[in-house]
């Protein structure tokens, strides 16, 4: 069932309606996961047109988006605490996955993984999910970046592609994807997953953009991905941050990370015909747990989407850690779809 504007904003009213009733926090370090009413940011596609570009719109993601339980690396491995059903409930629509081979099943299956640490979760059940959610929502569009992860011991190595044509072919997904060297309109993609890969292959797919800790420009993207370094520091680099044992008073500040973040909006707000696609990564790597990294930049990203919120602009994708603790900012990205 599409939603019209009127529907979508009357939806989102009474979903912050119903929150401030309970008495439920909407933003803030200690918010709790949100219980808002989900029936508009799951559906929010769905009410814009079939010529809508998707680089004239503002997609709310995750980084490293199936790092739910830190069981699967410790701490420093956990970057989310909504697993996918969750995330596309409330308005996710962009994926952070990173493959390399599953253990027992090298020659045709891949795991998802976190640097060296495996997330007990196959790709497999990664396209289950997404096909359960854009049957059920066939309005709906993913977005999903698609990695070789190195540094595990389970690596294919020249193999990747191979395996990953045999997700295509051999296992039937390839009708879940769209697969092309730019991005689609909505009417185009509907109901599939917009691929783009960050892989060697020879697919006619969109290709991630070079370049690693810092922002980068190609012919297709403005990436935004500054994730470590000297000025992202909360703390000096030889001083300990988050422990096996605990973290909170020793988490970043963030440093310069929301200069960079800052500027990518900027860039893309300044893009009024938005010829590129925009991704500006709020996550980032330091002394500290990522969930206290996004605690120290993730009030800062909401106070400037609300200083801007009457800014008609376009955002592109913005991919985060933990969303959950500060819901408000995927409700202020999701309402420049309709300004």
């Amino acid at each position: 069932m599409k939603l019209t504007r009127r529907e979508f904003v009357r939806a989102t009213v009474a979903a912050a309606a119903g929150a401030a009733a309970t008495g439920l926090a909407v933003s803030g370090a200690q918010a709790a996961p949100s219980q808002r009413t989900l029936g508009a940011p799951r559906a929010w596609m769905s009410a814009l047109p079939d010529s809508t570009s998707m680089l004239r719109l503002t997609i709310p993601g995750t980084h490293d988006s199936v790092c739910v339980d830190p069981a699967n690396g410790t701490e420093w491995a956990h970057t989310q605490n909504w697993d996918l059903a969750a995330q596309f409930e409330h308005g996710i629509r962009f994926l952070d996955i990173r493959l390399n081979g599953l253990q027992d099943h090298m020659g045709d299956s891949f795991g998802l993984y976190h640097g060296p640490a495996y997330q007990g979760i196959t790709f497999d059940g990664v396209l289950n999910r997404c096909r359960t959610f854009l049957t059920a929502s066939s309005d709906e569009v993913l977005v999903m970046r698609v990695k070789k992860e190195d540094g595990t011991e389970n690596d294919v190595g020249a193999d990747f592609a191979r395996v990953f044509d045999g997700y295509l072919d051999a296992k039937g997904y390839r009708p879940l994807f769209w697969i092309g060297d730019r991005m689609p309109t909505l009417g185009e993609a509907r109901g599939r997953i917009v691929l783009i890969t960050q892989f060697a292959n020879a697919l006619p797919a969109l290709r991630w953009p070079a370049g690693d800790n810092g922002t980068f420009t190609d012919g297709r993207f403005h990436l935004q991905d500054r994730y470590k370094g000297k000025g992202l520091m909360g703390l000096d680099s030889g001083s300990a941050g988050g422990s096996a044992s605990g973290s909170g008073d020793t988490a970043s500040s963030g440093g310069d990370k929301f200069d960079h973040v800052r500027a990518c909006f900027d860039k893309a707000a300044a893009d009024p015909e938005n010829t590129l696609q925009y991704i500006n990564f709020l996550s980032y790597a330091d002394n500290a747990w990522p969930k206290d990294n996004a605690k120290a930049i993730l009030p800062k990203v909401e106070r400037y989407l609300t200083e801007n919120r009457s800014r008609t602009a376009h955002y592109g994708i913005v991919a985060m850690d933990f969303p959950d603790l500060f819901p408000n900012i995927v409700d202020l990205l999701l309402e420049k779809n309709f300004g």
